[in-house]
């Protein structure tokens, strides 16, 4: 998918849709009504629905060595966008330009002109323009102006509103169960299975090992998870997401996924591992063979989540 930026051109065919516009970093359950609201409009209005994401992510670009902080890769936001029925998804090359607009630049190079959007929905917090200048006050008024409608849809939960942050608090406690419900999915790991030092396969239990990158951390821990191995097939598993002390710290959390009842080589092909259960944190053994004990209650521990899930 191409990023386009304020003198970048698309074809015909995908200008004047109705938007969602936002960063949608996890596409939760409050990023979906705001999805919701467009497809409204485009519905009312005849025309596709399309959703604009900024990428890479503002706070990325404004603060770039900041810890790893992403509930998606860029794939999985368009997958998830897809299943809402997304016809386009347009990402806007967030760099030194795009962050120079003023509000009133923003409605008139990247809404009107690049897109020709009919609609935008947005939440009602969105803010954009230099110095986050704009508001839903102003983009209502822009739109007015150069011709399209808008709608600010309040955050939903409550006071325990849902949002990306409130997801990465969830994330950080081992909380599955309040990310899941938030994501309205499990939340999971996507990645190309590394070449590992291959000790569980000595111990018995062979992992396919995926890089976090730039992924929010998770508690470190072991976890029972579900791997789609391609073509939609999701394997049980038992996965730990540490430095794994025992056998020699990493120098940066890895996923060591243990699949139930597998064989196959996995290596150099993209996994998607879903966490499903928090199921105790990570531990310093005194020897291989405790690991290896653990290891065993690990993986009954994780059959036993998974067969509520």
């Amino acid at each position: 998918m191409p990023t386009l930026g304020p003198s970048s051109t698309i074809p015909n065919d995908a200008r004047g849709a109705a938007i969602a516009l936002g960063k949608f970093d996890g596409v939760h359950a409050g990023h979906q009504a705001v999805i919701a609201s467009a497809h409204q409009a485009a519905e009312s209005l005849g025309v596709p629905l399309g959703v604009a994401v900024f990428e890479p992510h503002p706070f990325r670009f404004f603060n770039p060595s900041a810890p790893p902080f992403r509930l998606q890769n860029a794939s999985q936001r368009v997958r998830a966008l897809s299943e809402l029925g997304v016809d386009d998804v347009f990402e806007l090359g967030f760099d030194a330009e795009l962050a120079a607009l003023s509000d009133r630049e923003f409605a008139k190079l990247v809404l009107r002109d690049l897109l020709g959007v009919a609609h935008v929905s947005v939440g009602a917090d969105f803010r954009f323009g230099k110095g986050r200048c704009g508001d839903v006050e102003s983009l209502t008024r822009l739109g007015a102006e150069f011709g399209f409608s808008v709608d600010a849809i309040q955050p939903i939960g409550g006071a325990q509103k849902i949002s990306s942050t409130h997801i990465r608090a969830a994330l950080e406690r081992g909380d599955m169960d309040a990310v899941t419900d938030a994501l309205t999915r499990p939340w999971a790991i996507e990645g190309e299975v590394l070449q590992g030092f291959q000790r569980g396969r000595t111990l018995g239990f062979a992992t396919a090992n995926v890089a976090l990158g730039e992924y929010a951390r998770p508690r470190l821990g072991v976890y029972a998870v579900r791997v789609d191995v391609g073509d939609d097939v999701l394997l049980p598993g038992v996965a730990s997401v540490g430095v794994n002390p025992t056998v020699g710290a990493l120098p940066e959390p890895l996923l060591e996924a243990h699949l139930f009842d597998f064989s196959g080589d996995l290596y150099g092909q993209t996994i998607e591992v879903e966490l499903i259960a928090f199921l105790r944190d990570e531990a310093k053994f005194d020897s291989l063979g405790e690991l290896k004990r653990q290891m065993t209650q690990d993986v009954i521990d994780a059959r036993r989540a998974l067969i509520g899930s």
